[in-house]
């Protein structure tokens, strides 16, 4: 070889298989980038904050006030806890979450993934949403001091007030804001558990007669029901409705930016601890969740496993839960946390007795799937 000859390499062509790989790559890493954007029709709950009703909370001001603050009455100290759930929802008509945070939370044990169109059926708005929410709220804790007082044979004055009608329903053309329902079908009406027992007797396809007090003129009105349209099986006529309720003394719970009614149960619990000398739990750290009515009725709440997490989170041992959410959590209880299936206030009080004790606990009502 002369020192003009040249060696000329000459680069190799990629395997066809080789090009493919790395253009199946590079549209996955792009759909994945895509998938961190775009947004989806899904709403994610996680555990939400949890809060001891025995405990404090801070003001507007920073200072540290009773959750439950009793004027009137003689109170007494607590201990342990005996705290309520709440879920987060990530997602909103306002703003949906993207499929990758979608993704993220089909793969988590503690999170939930909900159709938008479930918790926000066609024309809810978040602000409606958020509004009714209150509401709930503002009806729960009003039922939860009507339950602990009933509990405790304290009694009291109530009426039920109609404090918003839903567009789309029967009643919201009959029915209007501030109508104190004074019987429905001819049964007389003291909370609002007594009007959905009658709107259900009556059945869907139906229509209940409600005799009202508007601005101090006693009304007729016929009022037909429906199914919900947030679950297509529950008969309503489309109203909210609050228990106006005369207490001989004040009950103030300290809780902001929190919606819902599925505190109920524990507000009445932490309430009757209050009032009562001892503790209800003994010291230990209880958490739960359900509606309450005034006459001690629990009902479900929605997040069942989310809230389950979250107590387990916070340090909880034993979880109050309704009886009509157990086939949702069977399966779904975290380790180290034990369940206990309610359907009254006074299975609760039952329950809260054994734990104190610690006399009984074994024989506590497990959830089943039946």
């Amino acid at each position: 070889m002369t020192e003009n000859d040249q060696t000329i390499t000459r680069p190799r062509a990629r395997p066809l298989r080789a090009r493919w790989g790395i253009g199946l790559l590079s549209l996955a890493v792009a759909g994945t980038l895509a998938l961190a954007w775009v947004p989806a029709p899904y709403v994610i709950e996680t555990p939400g904050p949890v809060y001891n009703t025995l405990g404090s909370v801070e003001d507007s001001n920073g200072k540290a006030t009773p959750f439950i603050s009793v004027t009137g009455a003689t109170t007494y100290p607590t201990s342990g806890e005996l705290s309520m759930l709440t879920v987060y929802a990530s997602g909103s008509p306002d703003g949906h979450p993207s499929w990758l945070e979608v993704v993220s939370a089909w793969l988590r044990p503690d999170s939930a993934v909900i159709p938008m169109d479930v918790l926000f059926p066609a024309g809810t708005t978040h602000a409606s949403s958020v509004a009714a929410a209150k509401v709930q709220m503002d009806n729960s804790q009003r039922e939860a001091v009507a339950a602990a007082l009933t509990h405790q044979g304290i009694p009291f004055d109530s009426k039920v007030v109609v404090a918003e009608t839903t567009e789309g329903y029967p009643a919201a053309d009959v029915v209007k804001v501030d109508d104190v329902i004074l019987s429905a079908n001819g049964v007389p009406i003291h909370n609002v558990s007594d009007l959905r027992a009658v709107i259900k007797d009556a059945g869907i396809g139906h229509s209940v007669e409600l005799v009202v007090d508007r601005a101090g003129i006693e009304t007729t009105l016929s009022v037909g029901i429906v199914a919900s349209k947030e679950d297509g099986t529950t008969p309503v006529i489309g109203i909210l409705c609050g228990g106006k309720y005369s207490f001989p003394f004040s009950v103030d719970i300290k809780l902001s930016d929190v919606g819902g009614s599925s505190a109920g149960m524990m507000f009445a619990l932490g309430i009757i601890d209050t009032l009562t000398p001892g503790s209800l739990n003994g010291g230990a750290n209880v958490a739960g969740t359900g509606e309450i009515t005034a006459d001690g009725l629990v009902g479900p709440i929605g997040g069942i496993v989310q809230k389950a997490y979250g107590a387990r989170d916070s340090g909880a041992t034993w979880l109050l839960v309704p009886k009509d959410n157990c086939a949702d959590l069977v399966g779904h209880i975290p380790d180290g946390l034990r369940e206990v299936s309610v359907s009254t206030l006074d299975d609760a009080l039952a329950a809260l007795r054994a734990i104190s004790t610690h006399s009984g606990t074994t024989a506590l009502p497990h959830c089943t799937a039946g």
